[in-house]
Formats: structure tokens, sequence, C-alpha cells
């Protein structure tokens, strides 16, 4: 626990007490329509598996006698609602007691619902919250915070095996690790690609992916003939396409897109790498591969928009805080109804690769939490979005599970 001296006035919140707060300031934002809440759909949000650490399971008595606590000291107030049957509901106002601005309070949030936090899983798990600009202007805001008269915050020291040091509210105890055992779970700054900047992360990309392009295509050409699953889900964005054009966005050896087009689909593969679609076009000669960033794709010359985009591990080299403008810039020119489907690499690392395919390289690869990928699909206007996480295949040489992704644009 944090043994950190708390101002007397501020309020000292028990865990429960966190998570009920945390939730209520939450949905405020990201569903104001069904705001203000029911004790039933506090503690539906209290006890959410996504983007709540720990997960817990608290039973109705205990939400509403929490809630009735934070009402006596002022933290809530009670409104009901006209509409049918009188119901009693609850509204947050412990961000008005504690004078918070609107990105000050995005952190509070998570920090809230989530425990100790790395300034770059702050950018990245607060997107619907507030819009930081970058991760600078999150630390500018926890600075703030932590120099006010009665701080809110403060920085733990850096652990070992930690990327970043982590910060805290001080609105009550927060379990932290012991002293020398490794942390429950790891900080990572997804971020940390671009400490020399994106368009230097993005040289690196190119020069890698050049220098293994014929060893890459090689070794991933006949792939999805030991992936059922994987060849389950492209057959199945071929017949929700129909006629409609398909585009894969980082399209590599052009294998995927291939697949997509004997499947039926109308399909065009995209890539930043020359090499790459070199490679492509000489394999499949009757595909249609071309040069292009997928963060300014384009609508399709023979449509209002795409019937899919798929962006097939072409995330994988971005930071956090870019996600949410490369998948708004994938959504953008889909057709109505039309599919986003992405494939990453799941989990909490940044691993850096010195050789690849015996060749020398300086490449990073971003694993990302499913919780954290679908706020983001989500929060692009994305509906009936479904997820799928599988582990690492090891007669394949895998080593990291894959997640898979497929929202709609209404």
């Amino acid at each position: 626990m944090s043994e950190t001296s708390r101002p007397a006035d501020l309020p000292v919140l028990t865990p429960e007490e966190q998570r009920v707060l945390g939730s209520l300031l939450e949905k405020e934002v990201t569903v104001p329509a069904s705001y203000p809440m029911t004790v039933n759909s506090v503690r539906t949000a209290c006890n959410q598996t996504s983007s709540r650490e720990p997960v817990v399971d608290y039973d109705e008595d205990l939400v509403h006698h929490t809630l009735r606590d934070l009402k006596q000291r002022d933290l809530v107030a009670v409104t009901w609602d006209d509409r049918g049957r009188r119901t009693l509901k609850y509204v947050q106002t412990v961000s008005v007691r504690l004078d918070l601005a609107d990105d000050e309070r995005a952190l509070l949030t998570v920090l809230l619902l989530r425990g100790a936090q790395a300034p770059g899983a702050l950018k990245s798990r607060t997107e619907r919250l507030h819009a930081f600009a970058d991760r600078g202007a999150v630390e500018a805001c926890l600075t703030r915070l932590a120099q006010r008269e009665r701080p809110l915050v403060e920085q733990l020291p850096r652990q070992p095996r930690e990327q970043d040091a982590r910060w805290i509210h001080l609105l009550g105890p927060v379990d932290l690790p012991t002293a020398g055992a490794p942390a429950a779970g790891p900080a990572v700054d997804r971020d940390a690609v671009l400490a020399g900047g994106a368009e230097a992360r993005d040289a690196k990309v190119r020069a890698a992916y050049a220098a293994v392009a014929a060893s890459y295509a090689e070794a991933l050409t006949g792939e999805l003939a030991d992936l059922p699953f994987e060849r389950w889900l492209l057959d199945r964005v071929a017949a929700h396409a129909g006629t409609g054009p398909v585009v894969e966005v980082g399209c590599g050896p052009g294998h995927v897109t291939a697949h997509l087009a004997e499947a039926g689909a109308d399909a065009t593969g995209l890539d930043l790498v020359p090499e790459m679609v070199e490679q492509a076009r000489r394999r499949y000669p009757d595909g249609v591969y071309e040069v292009g960033d997928l963060r300014t794709l384009m609508r399709p010359v023979n449509g209002p928009g795409w019937a899919a985009v798929l962006g097939w591990y072409s995330l994988i080299h971005l930071g956090a805080s870019e996600l949410p403008g490369a998948i708004g810039a994938l959504v953008r020119p889909l057709a109505a109804d039309g599919w986003l489907v992405l494939a990453l690499h799941a989990g909490s690392q940044v691993r850096h690769h010195t050789t690849w395919f015996d060749h020398e390289v300086d490449l990073d690869v971003v694993l990302h939490e499913p919780a954290d990928v679908v706020a983001v699909v989500e929060a692009a206007g994305l509906v009936d979005v479904e997820w799928y996480r599988r582990g690492p295949v090891a007669g394949r040489g895998e080593t990291s599970e894959r997640l898979y992704v497929v929202g709609r644009k209404p």
C-alpha cells in the first residue's frame, strides 16, 4: 500500500469507493445517455472486465452501501428519473469538489480505475475521456496535479524492469508491489518507439522491411495453409464485401490480399515499402499492389468507400498514442456497413529486434492489450465490434499471442 502522507482535508477513499467514483466519472463522459446511473448500472460498470485493474465482482448490496456512504460525504448526489416508474439515480460530485479541469479529471479517472500507471499508458487509456496532444501533455498535467497545494497525485520511484516511472492518485490506498517483488503488471510505455520522432521510426521500419523483403516473402507466402482461424476470418471478410472493393494496408508480400482475391473479393494491396510491393507483384502478377501509406488511405476509384479495410499486422510498429489517428484514417474511407479488420500482437511489451531473417535491423514491435485496441476502435465510431485472442502456435515458432478485431461502420 502507498505510505504517502495525505492532506487531511482530501477525501480518503476505500478501494470500493475508488472503483465506484471512477466508474461514475468514466461513464458520465463515455456514455452520457446512460447518466445519471442506477445502483445496478454502477455495479455493472464497477465489475466490467475491460479497463479495470483489478477486476472485481461487487454485489448490489456492496455498491448500494458504498454509494450511500459517498453521498453522506458529499462525493455523490442523488436524482430521480421521472420517466415511467420513478428511479433513484446517482451522479458524482467529486470533480466539482476537487475543482478538476477536463484533462485532470481524465487522468484521475484512469488512476482510480486502474491503479499505478506510466504516462504512456495514461495517454492511451484516456483517449475516450480527453484527447491529450502527446505524452508531454500528460506529464504536464500530472505535474500540475502533483504541485497543487493539496497534491492529488505523486510519481513513484522507478522499479527494476520498468521502462518508465508510474504515477498514483492520493485519494486512498493503492496496491503496490512490495520492495524487491516484481510488479503485478508491467508498466509499458508503448510510445517509447517515438523517442526519436515518428519520421525516424518510419525510416527504421522501411529499412528493416526492405532488407528482409525476399526472405520475409519466402517465409510467409504459404503461412495461411497452417492458420485455419485466419483463413476463416479472411473468408468472412470476402463474403461480407461481396462485389465491393477491399484493401489491405501494409500488405507485405501480398499473400493475404491474394487469399482475399481467391475468395472472390475485389482486393488491392498497399504497402509503405517498395521492395515489399515488388515481391507481391512478382509472386501474384494478377493482383493489384501499390506503394502507399495507411495514414493517407483514400477512397477507391470505383466506389464511394471500401467494403473492408484490413490492417493485417500493419499497426504493430506504432506507439499507443498513434493508434487513434491511424485507426481513424482507416475508418474514414470505409463505406457504410464496411468492415475494419485488424490483426496485432497482444500483450504488454515493446520488443526490440537487432536481427531478423539473418539481417541486421533496428526495429521495435509494439504489443497491445485487447481492451485498449477495442476502446480505440469503438471511439472511432465502429459498432458490432468483435475481437479474438489466440495463443502462439509453437510449431510455427510464434512467441506472442495474437489479437484480431473486427468493427462495422454504421
